[in-house]
């Protein structure tokens, strides 16, 4: 069986944690590789997930032609700078979503997988998790009635200034951290795109980045998105989707813990009686990996290439741009 050997650009807290290990206990992949500017870090780990190359740059790690595919969970603003730089350098790449700063940043990156003939997927690993699938599967089949809004929460509490998800100048902020994924899943949910949206954003005073956003997206239909996300409140997620005979709340719908059942509920009617649905233990990023290998190895199509990346990014523009406008702004 081919497998894709996988070089990762930085040593982020979500590549050491979650992202490498899932890729490393799939059966399709192997990381051989990790680059850090600081090459004792890249050293330590390396050591600490056994992985077995350490390089003091990004460059050197790019010119390494054992290597098949990147994992970029660079911060923000460097994503499409160093996306295109891997695959100019021959790479097929997984890039840490948002996908970019803005949608015309990320369209940049159409021309440069045409230029390479190589891959590039943007990471979110909810849609490959059973729970996330299983109730996709649920609103096609009319099981809830006609799906007609979906609600979702994600926050967290964090007010370190060091913290890159803290720092404006290098694409912080929640709507771009943890905002995106409402996005996506009603995008996922809906299998549609919306129209327009507003939103209301309150700023940290001294950060300056968005740490409490709200926003309301119109789909085609009268259907809606309503959610709200966080970077300054108690930690908290759920997502629900409503319908007209029916409803399913996803419990934990994007921190879906590797090592544990998960569940989703789906209520029928208006009994007030929900149906619980468990799922075994499974790791979204080891799905994520082996999906992503197999896009690389050429065995199937990308389920959501890089233009679906582009147009998630296209509705979090209007809603930055709402938030300056006061007003509804066209996705």
């Amino acid at each position: 069986m081919r497998r894709i050997s996988w070089g990762v650009l930085s040593t982020a807290k979500i590549g050491t944690q979650k992202v490498i290990p899932g890729i490393q206990a799939g059966s399709r992949s192997a990381v051989v590789a990790i680059a850090s500017r600081d090459i004792v870090r890249a050293r330590a780990a390396a050591e600490a997930l056994n992985i077995p190359r350490a390089y003091g740059s990004y460059e050197e790690l790019l010119a390494d032609p054992t290597i098949d595919a990147i994992y970029n969970p660079l911060p923000n603003h460097l994503h499409v700078p160093w996306t295109i730089k891997a695959l100019e350098a021959g790479k097929h790449v997984l890039c840490e979503k948002p996908i970019g700063l803005n949608a015309r940043e990320a369209e940049t990156l159409i021309e440069a997988r045409a230029r390479s003939g190589k891959q590039v997927l943007e990471a979110f690993m909810v849609r490959y998790h059973p729970q996330w699938l299983r109730a996709r599967a649920l609103v096609q089949a009319g099981r809830i009635g006609e799906v007609r809004a979906v609600q979702a929460s994600v926050t967290y509490f964090n007010t370190d200034p060091a913290n890159v998800r803290n720092r404006a100048d290098i694409g912080g902020g929640a709507l771009y951290d943890i905002g995106c994924y409402a996005v996506a899943a009603a995008r996922f949910l809906f299998a549609a795109e919306p129209r327009r949206a507003v939103s209301l954003i309150d700023r940290d005073p001294v950060m300056q980045i968005d740490r409490l956003t709200s926003g309301l997206v119109e789909f085609p239909a009268g259907r809606q998105l309503v959610f709200v996300c966080s970077t300054q409140i108690v930690r908290y997620q759920r997502l629900h989707i409503f319908g007209s005979t029916g409803r399913i709340e996803i419990e934990i719908p994007v921190n879906a813990p590797a090592g544990e059942a998960t569940r989703i509920w789906m209520e029928q009617g208006n009994s007030g009686v929900a149906e619980t649905i468990t799922f075994e233990p499974c790791d979204q990023y080891t799905l994520q990996g082996d999906e992503a290998a197999r896009v690389f190895l050429g065995e199937i199509l990308a389920p959501w290439p890089i233009e679906d990346a582009i147009r998630n990014m296209r509705v979090l523009d209007a809603l930055y741009r709402s938030a300056e406008t006061a007003t509804w702004e066209a996705v």
